[in-house]
């Protein structure tokens, strides 16, 4: 023990080996609050056009059903080959669609929206389809960059 010019003795402390976790608490937290008031902006409505689509192509059933809507709101059913694109009314779409489910529980109907036909119109289209029992409903949409109108 060292002496000092008083003649008290000095008393050396032993070190700590503890980390202060404080600092880190107090970053920890001015993050957190950071991160609470910024994801609520991150939320901010986008606008879309539909149906382009840049999305990659999912596999085609072998037999596709294909229901086509109108921007009058009429409907045409696809359901034996690409020729064979017949209109029907709603309650005939609903029947034809109840038949192709009981005769295949697994059927997939792929529902082409026309551009300007009302997002109304698409969602009754599809309110039909699953009226009928179908659950497998996909969109069809063009790719992005064809050229086609």
């Amino acid at each position: 023990m060292a002496v000092t010019a008083s003649g008290r003795r000095i008393r050396k402390r032993k070190l700590k080996a503890e980390i202060n976790v404080v600092p880190y608490i107090d970053v920890m937290l001015v993050l957190l609050i950071i991160f609470m008031v910024t994801t609520p902006l991150l939320n901010l409505g986008t606008d879309i056009k539909l149906p382009d689509s840049k999305a990659m192509a999912l596999s085609t059933p072998k037999e596709p059903v294909v229901v086509s809507i109108y921007a009058n709101g009429t409907y045409a059913l696809m359901a034996q080959g690409p020729d064979s694109n017949k209109m029907v009314s709603g309650p005939e779409l609903q029947q034809e669609l109840a038949a192709v489910h009981r005769n295949n529980t697994d059927a997939t109907v792929l529902v082409r929206g026309d551009r300007d036909a009302t997002y109304q119109a698409v969602m009754a289209g599809i309110d039909l389809i699953n009226a009928a029992g179908v659950n497998k409903v996909s969109l069809i949409s063009q790719p992005m960059g064809t050229g086609k109108q």
